[in-house]
Formats: structure tokens, C-alpha cells, sequence
């Protein structure tokens, strides 16, 4: 179940989070696709959303564990075309 963020703001809609979906296409560093982002995707583009592109390319999970990598997780998803 996601557990994230949803609100409208006057006439924008705007979902945060943290998602807990890698795949490469928001992060570079995960070589593989994931199969829950095509879910997130129908649910985003069910509301007029897109990903929004980050400004400044970063993990937002940092690992503690040596053999794990950092990873992105946190994800923002607005109405780009309005």
C-alpha cells in the first residue's frame, strides 16, 4: 500500500512521498525497471500527473549497509501541463 501525500492546493494537485519503488527511471544508479512504477504511473496519469523532473539528480535514502547502494524513493508528481 503507498502511504503518501495528497493534496490540493486552489486548482493544483500535487502527491509527495515516499514511494519505496526503485527503478531507473528516476534512478540512474538501479539498472532495472520495476513493475510497481507501471502501477504508480496509472495511478499518476488517472489524476493528469507526471513525475516531476528533479532539478538536482540525488539519493533520498541513504544506506547504512556497505553492500546496498544509496537510492531515490522520494518522489513528487504534479500537473506539469496546466
Amino acid at each position: 500500500m503507498l502511504c503518501n501525500n495528497i493534496r490540493n492546493i486552489g486548482n493544483t494537485l500535487v502527491i509527495t512521498g515516499n514511494f519505496n519503488i526503485r527503478n531507473n527511471d528516476w534512478d540512474l544508479s538501479f539498472h532495472y525497471y520495476s513493475t510497481y512504477s507501471e502501477d504508480l504511473f496509472i495511478i499518476a496519469d488517472s489524476l493528469g500527473l507526471e513525475l516531476s523532473p528533479s532539478t538536482n539528480p540525488r539519493p533520498t535514502r541513504y544506506t547504512d549497509n556497505p553492500c546496498d547502494t544509496n537510492s531515490v524513493l522520494d518522489l513528487v508528481f504534479l500537473a506539469l501541463n496546466n
